[in-house]
């Protein structure tokens, strides 16, 4: 029987749980990242179409070896930058998530995996990682995919990058959990951890 991954939830967030609408402290968060080890990195389409223009001038060292996997949830074909997401250094390939009734992709080299008949089916995307060898997955996404990923009971572990300001909603601010409201989920507190610049690192497991 196959195992699905561990999946980890990694967010930099706002006193009030945004995601957006603040300078987040970039090293700080992944330098926590590395703690997992993770085989592979989850994102959505909107995080790494945000990211195109920066990775499009940005060193491209190429593939990391022995690196995570990045799989990129994009069920409407948008993502176009697979060759500088690829040679990014950062991860050792990456692979492209669709369901059946995604388009073709303009580009024919990227790996891709379907999942779904309608939209990308997450339970079946993690699966598939898991029977590809992946035990660690850490979602590097925004509220809607962690969302999805807490409303079907995907995920094992909540970490959350606690700055010390006030993002407010007329910053346009979104939340790490996506919509409202919130999924019902019971967590526990395992590790609380005040950081340099007043910082806050809490870990909580999902419990079921």
């Amino acid at each position: 029987m196959t195992v699905r991954p561990l999946v980890v939830v990694h967010v930099a967030v706002s006193l009030d749980g945004a995601t957006t609408g603040f300078t987040p402290d970039v090293g700080t968060y992944y330098a926590l990242a590395g703690t997992w080890r993770e085989d592979g990195t989850l994102t959505g389409a909107d995080t790494v179409l945000a990211q195109e223009p920066a990775l499009a001038s940005a060193p491209q060292p190429g593939p990391a070896p022995g690196g995570p996997l990045l799989a990129v949830v994009d069920g409407r074909a948008r993502v176009r930058g697979w060759a500088a997401l690829r040679a990014a250094g950062h991860w050792s390939d990456v692979l492209a998530v669709g369901c059946d009734r995604t388009p073709p992709r303009a580009d024919r080299s990227v790996r891709e995996l379907r999942v779904g008949r309608d939209s990308v089916d997450l339970t079946a995307l993690l699966a598939e990682l898991g029977g590809r060898g992946l035990a660690t997955v850490r979602v590097d996404s925004g509220g809607a995919l962690t969302g999805a990923l807490l409303a079907a009971g995907l995920v094992d572990e909540v970490s959350l990058l606690v700055h010390p300001l006030l993002a407010g909603p007329a910053a346009g601010s979104r939340r790490w959990y996506g919509g409202r409201p919130p999924p019902a989920e019971s967590l526990t507190l395992e590790e609380c951890r005040q950081l340099d610049g007043d910082l806050v690192w809490l870990r909580h497991r999902v419990r079921r």
